[in-house]
């Protein structure tokens, strides 16, 4: 039954981020995108940092409350919180700008259109009349970009996988549960702070690769200094290393839609093909983290005083797959990076590049919407480069 209602779960869970995702990058621009990218995933740190807090209070105050355990009354709460957003979330959240005329008027929509026209270098941000889903999904099946994206990612999703158990990692320390609970919750307001200061960076500076690297190197000194230590303070700073890998994380998520410029029907299916395949490392991730890697024996050694001992650094092995993980996203990033350079010299001696072709009907379309000469929107598109 357990097993059923995670599957139902994830079925209607399946199309929030790559749905949220392909509606930021309808409405900001490539510059824009990392720093919005991160406010849409600070919510899921700030929740993994005040979910810890209301866990505590919740599992510590309200056992058999009405005669339900603690635990059912988590699930209440959260889920209340969610639902009432959620159906809030039917009214309130935008559609495409060109469909938005709830809340923008006229001069508004165009306004909003133009810019995102202006950022593809004068190509519609819309499909052509011959095209469609299918044909999205035609392009972004043939595309390699997108299946190299979704192995970095699903190396990420390994690597970051201790979030899934990072109340245990906490309870390493030795602490009890209400006091190992809320140790969760500073390393991820931490991780909130750093992802929004590097995205606002990356966006500034239009910057990717060194971004994601900087963090995801941070990430491995905290995994090396959880494995190699018994050390409290020691571990608990780790936490706050590994915690901020997730900037790089979300930047990365802002360089796919980047690197994936048009048409829009290909961007959303490969934004969702990459989260779907990305899916394989939580399900890999699961099985990072065995108890038998905890060994409990090196923990009631410390407990007794003796800090020195040579025994086994909790989940040592552990860390070291999510180190390897790292690894592999920076050399694949980097890769990534030299390729997108490559394209962009291609740009520089006016050659076609998949994504940005001169497509006649998306030159016409951008001609009628801007009123402006085919010579004009054509200029404009010679000077489109990737970010990396």
């Amino acid at each position: 039954m357990t097993l059923l209602t995670r599957f139902f779960l994830g079925f209607v869970e399946a199309a929030f981020f790559p749905g949220a995702l392909f509606i930021l990058s309808k409405w900001y621009k490539r510059e824009e995108l990392g720093l919005r990218t991160a406010i849409l995933y600070c919510g899921s740190l700030s929740s993994n940092a005040f979910g810890g807090l209301l866990a505590a209070g919740i599992l510590d105050g309200m056992e058999g409350k009405l005669g339900h355990a603690a635990w059912r009354w988590l699930f209440y709460l959260e889920g209340a919180i969610t639902i009432a957003v959620a159906i809030l979330a039917v009214f309130v959240l935008p559609d495409f700008p060109s469909t938005s005329s709830r809340w923008l008027s006229p001069i508004e929509q165009r306004l909003a259109e133009l810019r995102m026209i202006e950022d593809a270098g004068g190509e519609a941000d819309h499909d052509s009349s011959t095209e469609g889903p299918f044909y999205g999904f035609i392009l972004t099946v043939k595309d390699w970009k997108v299946w190299w994206l979704s192995v970095a990612l699903t190396a990420q999703v390994v690597g970051l996988s201790f979030n899934s158990y990072f109340p245990t990692l906490t309870s390493t320390l030795g602490f009890n549960r209400t006091i190992s609970l809320l140790l969760c919750a500073p390393p991820w307001a931490f991780a909130s702070v750093v992802s929004f200061i590097c995205s606002r960076h990356a966006d500034k500076t239009g910057e990717r690769f060194l971004h994601i690297a900087g963090s995801y190197l941070v990430g491995i000194i905290g995994f090396v200094i959880a494995e190699v230590t018994m050390n409290v303070a020691a571990r608990y700073i780790a936490l706050f290393l590994m915690a901020q890998s997730y900037a790089g994380f979300i930047i990365f998520w802002a360089w796919c839609s980047n690197s994936l410029p048009r048409p829009p029907s290909k961007r959303a299916v490969a934004l969702a093909l990459i989260n779907s395949f990305s899916q394989l490392g939580n399900v890999s991730g699961s099985y990072v983290w065995p108890t038998k890697w905890g060994n409990t024996a090196s923990f009631l050694a410390y407990s007794s005083g003796n800090i020195l001992t040579e025994s086994f650094a909790q989940y040592r092995n552990s860390y070291g797959i999510c180190t390897a993980c790292f690894g592999l996203t920076i050399t694949m990033c980097f890769a990534f990076r030299q390729h997108l350079i490559s394209l962009n010299s291609r740009l520089e001696r006016g050659e076609e590049v998949d994504g940005i072709c001169d497509m006649r009907d998306f030159v016409d379309d951008a001609v009628e919407t801007q009123e402006v000469s085919t010579e004009e929107i054509q200029h404009r598109r010679k000077g489109f480069r990737f970010v990396y």
